[in-house]
């Protein structure tokens, strides 16, 4: 950025403002390309599918793949700074929505069954996300994890 510590730290404030202000940034990013790839489709199975493959999309950004900032560093950061763990667990929270509504909507046009719970079937959903981000992130090939993604998108989608 060509700022030295003490500009950055005035401009920023700390390295924990700093790193909120970046979770918060990315997190705005991923959730604009979530919501975007879940409306893209009108099967629930194809709209969930997007969803993930996005994400891959995300977490390969590079070799070898980082996998997501929020999934991959925000969990280890939050056990010391409350202020992350907040942050996290509103971001998980705004993702469950996002999923949640996503499902409620296919519930609407039948694509989920009746008796199907939005919210629980949003927490598993975004449990798979959370799983894919570690496995990029631990070496898995995108390849693999577009095959889970796909498999896991089918069977949310059966309820």
């Amino acid at each position: 950025m060509g700022m030295n510590r003490p500009s950055i730290a005035n401009a920023f404030g700390d390295k924990e403002a700093v790193y909120r202000e970046t979770l918060a940034r990315f997190a705005t990013a991923v959730k604009t390309a979530a919501m975007a790839s879940l409306a893209a489709e009108s099967d629930l199975s194809a709209s969930l599918t997007s969803f993930y493959y996005a994400a891959l999309d995300v977490y390969f950004t590079s070799d070898p793949a980082p996998g997501c900032f929020v999934m991959c560093t925000a969990p280890v950061e939050a056990v010391e700074h409350p202020r992350i763990r907040q942050s996290l667990q509103r971001l998980i929270a705004e993702v469950d929505d996002v999923l949640a509504a996503r499902f409620a909507r296919a519930k609407e046009d039948g694509q989920y069954p009746a008796e199907g719970d939005p919210k629980e079937a949003a927490r598993m959903a975004q449990a798979i996300l959370h799983s894919l981000a570690i496995r990029a992130r631990s070496g898995t090939p995108k390849a693999v994890l577009r095959k889970i993604a796909r498999s896991a998108a089918q069977v949310l989608a059966g309820g």
